[in-house]
């Protein structure tokens, strides 16, 4: 629960942009990446996505492997190293997720290395965990640089919304933001990446994980007591030795349905004592969509690049992933190198 890690460099790509610093100027600015997309409406007009202004057309897994090489690739620039000698921990969708594609893993693999021009570490694998995944990612990082497998660590997400199955089974559940349905989300695209090695200098730590278990996830119709994300921040802020009161401020990867917005707050409220100042909390998905499996790797690029160039509206700051199926994973992270 403590992995104790530095992020020494990121990457991302996003509607708003295609190198990190690009994308979080423009989050932090609110600019969005919102458009028309080709996908149609029931009731006339185009459903409102937000791609990822990739240079060529792919589509598909290759799609998928173009936009995790630029992050990728940005990371490994930063020490000069190549793919091959570092492992990476690809997050992706969960496996039930609609319209994933059926060999996602073994397609984006030859795609990737394509991609990246050579074969992936041996040690590198997917994690299929969804928004929560770059949390399970981290810690088993963090074990594989304690194991001295590797000096350094990538993991990196990647996933889109904007596939014909995967608008049509949410857009049926009504889960989509549209005209008729302000209770919705932006399907969006992104993938983002970082290079993590042990504690020591850096602009941002990993000082602890947490983890927990929603018993009334979204669409169950069970009332919400936010017990999973408060076991998450729990678990996390216990490991770090510090009170919720201690937090600097918040990122989550919610992405516009009240659902997640309301289990924030009762998370937080159920760990706060006493009184305590008024905490900034940013969602990125207000300017770049549901991001998925890369949601959670972009809040952490972003407490990067805000450590980076100062900006950031407090220390330390707590990082919040739910998914649909009830996971919760929180991640505390601070300027510096996570040697606290």
């Amino acid at each position: 629960m403590t992995p104790r890690l530095a992020v020494l460099a990121v990457g991302m790509a996003s509607a708003v942009g295609l190198e990190a610093p690009a994308c979080c100027a423009a989050i932090r600015a609110r600019i969005d990446g919102f458009q028309e997309t080709r996908f149609g409406l029931a009731g006339g007009g185009q459903l409102v996505g937000a791609p990822v202004p990739l240079p060529e057309p792919w589509r598909g897994v290759p799609r998928l492997a173009r936009l995790v090489a630029g992050p990728i690739r940005e990371c490994l620039a930063a020490e000069r190293l190549e793919a091959a000698g570092v492992p990476l921990l690809l997050c992706l969708a969960e496996p039930d997720r609609p319209g994933r594609p059926v060999a996602l893993e073994a397609e984006l693999r030859e795609e990737l290395e394509v991609a990246l021009g050579g074969p992936l570490h041996a040690a590198s694998r997917f994690v299929a965990h969804g928004r929560v995944a770059a949390a399970s990612a981290v810690r088993h990082a963090s074990e594989l640089l304690a194991a001295g497998t590797a000096e350094r660590v990538l993991v990196a997400g990647v996933d889109s919304y904007l596939l014909g199955p995967t608008v049509a089974a949410l857009g049926g559940r009504g889960r989509l933001l549209t005209p008729t349905n302000s209770d919705g989300f932006v399907p969006g695209e992104a993938a983002a990446a970082l290079l993590l090695g042990p504690p020591g200098p850096a602009p941002l730590g990993i000082l602890a994980a947490g983890f927990g278990v929603e018993p009334a996830p979204i669409e169950s119709g069970e009332p919400l007591r936010a017990e999973g994300l408060t076991t998450a921040f729990r678990q996390a802020l216990a490991a770090a030795g510090i009170t919720m009161a201690g937090v600097g401020w918040r990122i989550g990867t919610m992405s516009g349905e009240q659902y997640w917005f309301k289990e924030h707050d009762l998370a937080v409220a159920r760990l706060l004592r006493g009184r305590h100042a008024p905490v900034d909390l940013w969602h990125p998905a207000d300017g770049i969509g549901e991001t998925g499996a890369a949601s959670l790797a972009v809040c952490l690029v972003l407490a990067f690049e805000a450590a980076r160039k100062g900006w950031a509206p407090g220390d330390p700051v707590l990082v919040a992933a739910s998914n649909d199926d009830g996971r919760r994973a929180a991640l505390l992270v601070a300027a510096g190198g996570g040697g606290r």
